[in-house]
């Protein structure tokens, strides 16, 4: 490893050069001479195509623009109230274009001018880019537009890509965060700068070995100076209402820019559930079933905060600090159960009620330190990361048991306390260099560093007097260091013709798990390779066929490694499996696109110990258990059909449909089990424009899955919906929306577990069907984007608490 690192260091450096640097300069005034403060100036290349510089006028009217190569650009000025100022540049030497004068555009003078445009879809040889900007779907949050994106689906806190847990990127910077803490990051950020939505199935090496399928939100580009900012709110209202309020700023000097994004929500979430477990005798027959009715609400206050400053010390050298913070100071969970055991001929035995209740508190604060190097050729990016993550949980759970005659006979009680701290720290270094006009090499270094501690007491309490006596099987501790080092080497290549992108990335991975209370160990060491390679051949501008590979990981998270058994009641458990290992996944893709509209695909995927949360039943104490474990063999092979449609200049239409087969393969020690399962998933999308001026603005997504395989479960056909409709007003400056989820009332799941002595199943009432009015007003310069990210770091992933 460490000749790796060396090796790579070497490389970086002999990559550094250095050219002549030209300028352009001049000073931009109105008609009357007057100086023209905050203009924008923008370089292009010489097909218009590609930003290459940006900055703006001082209180004189003056700029300059440096580090310009000998070359063709073209430079185009412009300010609100103004028409703008274009003309291509040849440099071959520094450039004083002396005074521009800008004519009033008396049309726009007194409106922020916004060209509302459709969403559209380009398709890269490893990825689909959804283009949203100046669309209707930025008027809502982060997590609306990705529902609306194509080939992704959001289940509750799950985001999920045909099957796959995608990672979530912002401006390829990773969002490491658990499924519940990363729902309500994007559903409480403003989506106006969203320049676009990458679906990448084919990550490069780049990307962490573990990102499988990458979900990267592009914000806008930020080049001009000044001030903008807005504020927002949401009412929901579902079985119980919901409330979110933010606020959004952003401040860019000549050197400094600032960006703070704040959001607090206040949520009362309401699950219902109907389960019923058949515990089986030594023949496999129905003994006694239990039937659970539950009801489940969930109160959460939580606060985001997003803040980052820039430095930009020269054109070359920039530094950042930034920060997303996010506290939880007031969780509630209240369970009320209510569990019916009948025989096998369905006569009453007997019953029991248990009501839980949790109380949580928890902060998630993570710090990044980044310096970008922009060489004449190339640039360098250095970052450090430090995350400390708290979490706190007591649980309290009371039973009351009745006999044959519903008579009460008695009750129990038991009380938990349970906690986590968590420490990262990682750092990376990435160097990119251009190779002639179309080709680019990658290459860097990775190092990460987790230590979490973790401890749970529970306590049976003696109802009468109320003393707590220790649960020594039931309690435990849980100390857990892991440490990846990693490195990578990428190669693209695009022109007209041909888009290539290989790479190789090398993992190491040291990690140890101590339970010292029970004395459970586990350690593992090892190095992996992950290749990936896709390859796009253009036969005309409408016309492409295309081949993808990549392998990657997934490892257990530090929930799943955890041994603690959480009782919400006397039969039912959630654990933790220390003997996990991890999951590698061997994706194959090759497809073509006919005419910029019809796309077919077929995919073929491996995954070797899949690891999978399933209820396991034990019949001979009547428990039944949610538990991760690794399946031997998991493999799903499909087809996708495709269609994006300009149907007119105000209706644009996505359609999917795809059918795949999904094979699971386990030994529970019973002997081996294989379940096998053909499923059709299809979308519908569509967007619409309306009015003279473009302000109304409608999207309709429907989406159906039908029976599938999940975890040795089968889950019956479900139909996902939702309909938003966006309002410019007040000048173009503030949004009215209005959207509704689950419109059919058909995306409940109900599931059905029957195999070797499993027999169970379970219909859960989800609190999907909702009514969301929203409000965003815009002040400031409405024209400036933001220079707004999020910290991503791998390990935060997989911070995630185990709830049921």
């Amino acid at each position: 490893m460490k000749s790796l690192i060396v090796a790579t260091i070497v490389l970086i450096c002999s990559f550094f050069g250095y050219s002549q640097e030209l300028s352009v300069s001049g000073t931009v005034t109105d008609i009357e001479g007057v100086p023209v403060e905050f203009a924008t100036i923008v370089v292009y290349d010489a097909e218009e195509e590609t930003v290459l510089k940006g900055t703006s006028t001082d209180d004189k009217g003056f700029f300059i623009v440096n580090t310009l190569a000998a070359d063709t650009y073209i430079i185009k000025i412009s300010f609100i109230g103004y028409t703008s100022f274009d003309q291509k540049i040849v440099l071959t030497g520094d450039l004083d274009l002396k005074t521009i004068q800008l004519a009033e555009d008396t049309e726009h003078l007194d409106e922020v001018n916004i060209i509302v445009k459709k969403p559209t879809l380009e398709r890269q040889a490893d990825r689909l880019v959804f283009n949203v900007e100046n669309t209707a779907l930025i008027e809502g949050n982060m997590l609306q537009v990705l529902k609306n994106t194509p080939s992704v689906l959001v289940i509750g806190d799950v985001i999920t890509v045909k099957n796959s847990n995608p990672t979530v990127y912002i401006n390829n910077r990773k969002v490491h965060l658990s499924p519940s803490d990363l729902t309500q990051l994007l559903e409480g950020s403003s989506a106006n700068a969203i320049k676009s939505i990458e679906v990448i199935t084919n990550p490069s090496s780049r990307y962490d070995a573990e990102s499988g399928v990458v979900l990267n939100i592009v914000m806008s580009k930020n080049i001009a100076t000044g001030y903008r900012g807005s504020i927002y709110s949401n009412y929901t209202q579902a079985v119980f209402p919901r409330y979110n309020i933010g606020t959004s700023h952003f401040l860019k000097k000549k050197n400094v820019s600032f960006n703070v994004n704040y959001n607090y929500a206040k949520n009362k979430i309401n699950r219902e559930g109907d389960d019923t477990v058949n515990f089986l005798n030594n023949m496999n027959e129905v003994e006694e079933s239990w039937r659970s009715l539950t009801d489940r609400n969930t109160w959460t206050e939580t606060h985001n905060l997003n803040a980052n400053v820039d430095y930009f010390i020269n054109d070359n050298n920039t530094l950042s600090v930034s920060t997303n913070s996010l506290l939880v100071p007031y969780f509630k969970y209240k369970i009320n159960n209510n569990t019916i055991i009948s025989d096998n001929n369905g006569d009453f035995l007997e019953r029991f009620t248990a009501n839980n209740l949790i109380r949580d508190t928890k902060y998630n604060l993570g710090f990044d330190l980044d310096y970008n190097h922009d060489f004449r050729k190339g640039r360098l990016g250095v970052n450090a990361h430090y995350t400390t993550y708290n979490y706190e949980r007591s649980q309290s759970v009371e039973s009351q048991f009745f006999d044959t005659n519903d008579v009460f006979q008695n009750r129990s009680a038991f009380n938990t306390d349970a906690n986590q701290d968590t420490q990262i720290i990682a750092a990376k270094a990435d160097y990119s260099l251009p190779i002639g006009e179309h080709a680019n090499i990658e290459t860097g270094v990775k190092f990460s560093v987790i230590h979490t501690e973790s401890d749970l007491s529970q306590f049976d309490v003696d109802i009468n007097t109320g003393v707590e006596t220790l649960d020594l099987l039931n309690s435990d501790a849980f100390d857990y260091d892991e440490r990846i080092y990693a490195g990578y080497l990428n190669y693209a290549y695009s022109d007209n013709k041909f888009d290539v992108n290989v790479g190789l990335r090398v993992e190491q991975t040291d990690l140890d798990g101590m339970s010292p209370l029970t004395n459970i160990s586990n350690s593992q060491n090892y190095l992996e390779l992950f290749p990936n390679a896709s390859l796009q051949y253009n036969i005309s501008d409408g016309y492409n066929v295309y081949a993808n590979y990549k392998r990657s990981i997934t490892r257990p998270s530090y929930a799943d490694l955890n041994p603690f058994r959480f009782f919400l009641n006397d039969n039912y458990v959630v654990s933790g499996n220390p003997n996990l290992v991890p999951t590698f996944l061997d994706h194959y893709v090759i497809g073509t696109t006919l005419f910029d509209m019809f796309t077919f695909e077929a995919y073929y995927q491996n995954l070797d110990g899949a690891i999978s949360e399933i209820p396991r039943q034990n019949n001979d104490i009547n428990e039944i258990e949610y538990i991760s474990v690794n399946f031997d063999k998991t493999v799903e092979y499909g087809f996708d059909f495709i269609l994006n449609y300009g149907v007119s200049k105000r209706w644009s239409l996505y359609a999917v449909t795809s059918f795949y087969n999904f094979n699971e393969e386990a030994d529970f020690g019973q002997g081996f089990v294989s379940q096998s399962q053909w499923s059709n998933y299809s979308a519908l999308q569509n967007d619409f424009t309306f009015l003279k001026d473009d302000s109304l603005n409608a999207s309709l997504a429907i989406t159906y899955i039908s029976r599938d395989l999940q975890g040795f479960q089968l889950v019956e056909g479900r139909v996902f919906s939702e309909l938003s409709i966006s309002k410019t007003i007040l000048n173009k400056k503030g949004i009215i929306s209005l959207s509704a989820s689950d419109l059919f009332n058909m995306q409940d799941p109900e599931s059905s577990v029957r195999y070797q002595n499993q027999f169970s199943t379970g219909l859960s009432d989800n609190d999907t069907r909702y009514v969301k009015l929203g409000f965003r007003y815009k002040f400031g310069n409405t024209k400036l984007d933001t220079n707004a990210r999020d910290i991503n770091l791998e390990e935060r992933d997989r911070l995630n608490q185990k709830d049921n």
